[in-house]
């Protein structure tokens, strides 16, 4: 039977680590741009924390909303993409590199800050022996999630496959040719995704390498 509450709790819980890890991501992508010469970011509105700004109804809420229901071992999703105009910099490929991978970096970065989050409330709950655990639990719960949503969203982003940022990465290792051919099946990236997705081939390439990270840090 479906329990409804623990449903919400979990959500709730699950809620704060997965907007901040998109919402950083995505300022993080907008920032770098900035920071090559792009304004067209800025401009947008979109360096900013808020995740108002960054949120997409469907594959932020929608999307990973149905993967918890069906309770699918893999949650992923994505946020509206940081306007970035390559012709701003001075090298349009390798400013792109830089650009994608500022997005992963950043869901590394606040792994290992929710992963330590994680350890101090632990070491907190041991000194304070059963008092304040009622606040400590879901606290280092939401650390916890925090540090496997940024790993999922950070690995994940670096699969070469367009219009993720390992495709983008990629790119700045490759002749023109290669470049070309990247860009060109970006139409077609999402539906390969979904593809993966469905078959379980996503997860078993990904979720191994979450685990093992997870396992180091938690």
């Amino acid at each position: 039977m479906f329990d409804i509450a623990s449903f919400i709790r979990e959500l709730a819980i699950m809620a704060v680590p997965v907007l901040i890890a998109i919402t950083c991501h995505e300022a993080a992508h907008g920032y770098a741009a900035w920071r090559l010469g792009d304004p067209t970011a800025k401009h947008a509105g979109r360096l900013t924390l808020n995740p108002i700004r960054h949120v997409d109804p469907v594959g932020t809420i929608l999307f990973p909303l149905i993967l918890v229901l069906i309770k699918s071992p893999f949650l992923f999703g994505w946020a509206k993409p940081v306007p970035v105009d390559p012709r701003y910099f001075q090298n349009p490929v390798k400013g792109m590199m830089l650009v994608s991978l500022a997005g992963p970096g950043t869901n590394f970065a606040l792994a290992l800050g929710f992963a330590f989050l994680f350890h101090a409330l632990i070491f907190l709950a041991m000194m304070l022996g059963g008092a304040g655990m009622s606040v400590i639990e879901p606290l280092a719960l939401m650390a916890q999630y925090g540090v496997l949503v940024n790993l999922i969203l950070g690995i994940f982003n670096l699969l070469p496959i367009p219009p993720l940022d390992g495709a983008k990465i990629l790119a700045g290792f490759l002749p023109a040719s290669g470049v070309r051919m990247i860009y060109s099946f970006e139409r077609y990236g999402f539906v390969v995704i979904i593809l993966l997705l469905m078959t379980g081939v996503l997860q078993s390439v990904l979720l191994p390498m979450v685990r093992f990270f997870t396992n180091i840090l938690l």
